[in-house]
């Protein structure tokens, strides 16, 4: 088969033709199982391509072996040359199988168990023994098999970057099938250059000889990120050694990544399955680098409660320890998580590089909740420990699932010297190209001088039109209570004794002299249609007293001063209430104002609020203090709106031509 590049190269698309294989499935199996058969074999044409130079020598150096017994890596790597840390001991391949089609069936169940442990793992992952059982059941395995040898997946022929693109847009096909969201496995690979690009374009000690470099994604999808990462660590640095490790939560995609990694030859523990929130994998190991793209405005609900276990009983020696945000959106669950794996700075060992991370988030987390919320909490604690260097804002409609606004936030466990205490922002939303044909809702893309052109605006560090730098400090703020006095003005109305009496003060009144109060009442809510109101509470009191005595009902103090309340409405004119020798606050005309932090609240108040409301005044009791980020407040340009006489000009064009047109259907 002829090398294609995916997303337009020559003639044939790898992608496409593998997916072809859905003709042969069509009719015994639904569109959204056609990924469960596609997937795994396309794996298994990678994996027996990969295999196929090392092939014979390798069944050359395990002969003698016994069947459960098997051979070390550093054995293969010695005596048959093999560079890989996975084999597979069966004498057939992929070709050679189709040659003994009454034993298909078994000799392909056993090739796959003659892999090694860590790609087996792999492929029950797949449950690919059951597929192939049900293939075969419906006399189309060898019609698959002879699908896929023809693929030449060859890692001559299809890098390892080419491959990651081959399966993304299998999963995107797979995803468009099930009624799925594909972006959920996968980023594209122009933000994820973007990504690393931020990363590693500005460390200066990639160059250093011998370096180790550990890269983490705890959302690692098929393993872009960890794959772009080694490249370009190794584009600096050809001699460094880089770890790739990663967990996933979807088995297709870890299935995916793990493969990859395999082939890549990195340990077989690297890539973990499981629920990074509720099953972190890597305990007790921090990384050089951490990359991630979590899946944006997903509910946490099914999580709450080893979340907030571990946000209640760790606490900062958790991961959660600075807040939880609302269980409708954990994205910023996944950004606390990936700062508590980036490694600490050593002060006085110039060898101990800190992490540093990129991770994409939606809008929300800027600004989503208010002073004193998980939110706000979580976004002033990684201000304040100064863990924030940039955020990235992207063009909407990048991904493939969704084409709303996207941030990628660059995370730093050690900012150098000229940038602590600053945050840089970087307005790259006019920055792409318009895609010839839109995949999913992926509209737009960056290319690679958009790329160079925002790597260059964060190294450079400097203020232009697209960047910005902020202290840590102007993203804080403190939300004020302001109070105004309570004044009430009181009268006995039949609206206000029926609120009276139902009033949970009056509530232990029994119902048999709750009756008495309101028979007692209602001639004077009767004469009240005509009278004003009391506008002092004394009097009102005595008035009140002097009618339940006439009526022979009995009020203890408190409900006494109870139901004179009750019996009150605000009104500007009226008494100003007070208790303890201060004014009691009116709750319905509370307010609240968010104060810049660098601000005196009172300054403030006096500037701000009393020229129109005099008698205000600060709760200090109630007052938070909170962080958001409005980036998009900050490149904000005040465009003026048209001039009156060319709007009415351009109405008196239009209407002068649809008159002339009117005219000419009337002729």
């Amino acid at each position: 088969m002829t090398h294609t590049k995916l997303h337009g190269g020559p003639v044939l698309n790898h992608a496409t033709f593998i997916w072809n294989a859905a003709d042969i499935l069509r009719g015994t199996y639904k569109q959204h199982q056609y990924g469960d058969v596609i997937l795994p074999f396309t794996l298994l044409a990678r994996l027996d391509a990969v295999l196929a130079p090392t092939k014979q020598a390798v069944l050359a150096a395990t002969d003698g072996f016994g069947p459960d017994d098997e051979p070390s890596q550093a054995m293969l790597r010695a005596k048959a040359k093999h560079p890989y840390s996975f084999w597979n001991r069966s004498r057939h391949d992929l070709k050679s199988l189709q040659g003994d089609p009454d034993n298909l069936e078994k000799n392909l169940r056993d090739y796959v168990q003659a892999f090694s442990p860590n790609v087996r793992d792999i492929c029950e992952k797949y449950k690919l023994d059951d597929t192939i059982i049900d293939l075969a059941s419906h006399d189309l395995l060898l019609q698959v098999l002879q699908h896929f040898a023809k693929a030449n997946l060859h890692p001559d022929v299809v890098s390892n970057e080419q491959m990651g693109h081959i399966f993304e847009e299998l999963i995107r096909k797979f995803a468009e099938a099930s009624n799925e969201t594909a972006g959920e496995h996968f980023t594209p690979r122009e933000v994820i250059e973007l990504m690393v690009s931020l990363l590693v374009e500005s460390d200066e000690s990639l160059m250093t000889p011998g370096i180790v470099r550990e890269v983490y994604d705890p959302t690692a999808g098929t393993g872009g990120m960890l794959s772009v990462a080694a490249d370009r660590i190794h584009d600096h640095n050809a001699k460094a050694q880089v770890n790739l490790l990663g967990q996933e939560i979807n088995p297709a995609s870890y299935a995916i990544c793990k493969a990859d990694m395999v082939v890549k030859g990195q340990p077989i523990d690297n890539i973990v399955l499981g629920n990074t929130l509720t099953d972190p994998a890597f305990a007790g190991r921090t990384f050089h680098y951490g990359l991630s793209n979590p899946p944006f405005g997903v509910d946490w609900k099914q999580y709450r409660k080893q979340v907030e276990t571990e946000h209640a009983v760790a606490g900062f020696a958790g991961r959660f320890g600075p807040g939880l945000p609302r269980v409708s959106d954990g994205s910023l669950l996944f950004l606390m998580h990936l700062v508590s794996k980036l490694r600490e700075p050593k002060p006085g060992d110039p060898n101990a590089v800190a992490g540093r991370g990129a991770i994409v988030l939606n809008g929300s987390p800027l600004f989503t909740g208010g002073a004193g919320s998980g939110e706000s909490n979580i976004r002033k604690w990684i201000l304040e420990s100064d863990y924030l260097e940039a955020i990235v804002g992207l063009p909407t409609d990048m991904f493939y699932n969704t084409g709303i606004a996207t941030y990628v936030w660059v995370l730093n466990k050690d900012k150098p010297a000229n940038r602590r205490g600053l945050v840089q922002l970087i307005d790259a939303t006019g920055m792409f190209e318009k895609m010839r044909k839109s995949i999913g809702s992926k509209r737009r893309k960056l290319s690679s001088d958009h790329i160079t052109e925002i790597t260059k605006l964060f190294t450079e560090f400097a203020e232009t039109k697209h960047s910005k730098i902020f202290r840590t400090t102007d993203f804080f703020y403190r939300t004020i209570t302001v109070e105004r006095p309570l004044r009430l003005n009181y009268a006995v109305t039949e609206a206000r004794v029926e609120k009276a009496l139902a009033s949970r003060a009056l509530s232990r009144v029994g119902a048999a002299q709750l009756e008495s109060l309101r028979t007692a009442l209602a001639p004077v809510a009767e004469r009240a249609k005509r009278d004003e109101a009391h506008t002092n509470r004394a009097s009102f009191t005595s008035m009140l007293t002097d009618l339940l005595t006439d009526a022979a009902i009995t009020l203890s103090p408190p409900q006494l001063k109870a139901l004179a309340t009750e019996l009150g409405e605000p009104d500007d004119e009226g008494e100003l209430v007070a208790a303890a020798g201060k004014p009691v606050a009116d709750a319905s005309r509370r307010d609240t104002e968010n104060v810049p932090w660098d601000e005196d609240i009172h300054a403030y108040l006096e500037r701000e609020v009393k020229p129109f409301v005099p008698d205000a005044w600060i709760d200090e009791t109630k007052t938070k203090e909170g962080a958001e980020i409005p980036f998009a407040r900050h490149f904000y340009e005040y465009v003026p709106p048209r001039p009156l006489e060319e709007i009415d000009r351009d109405l008196d064009e239009v209407l002068g031509r649809i008159r002339a047109r009117l005219e000419a259907v009337k002729a």
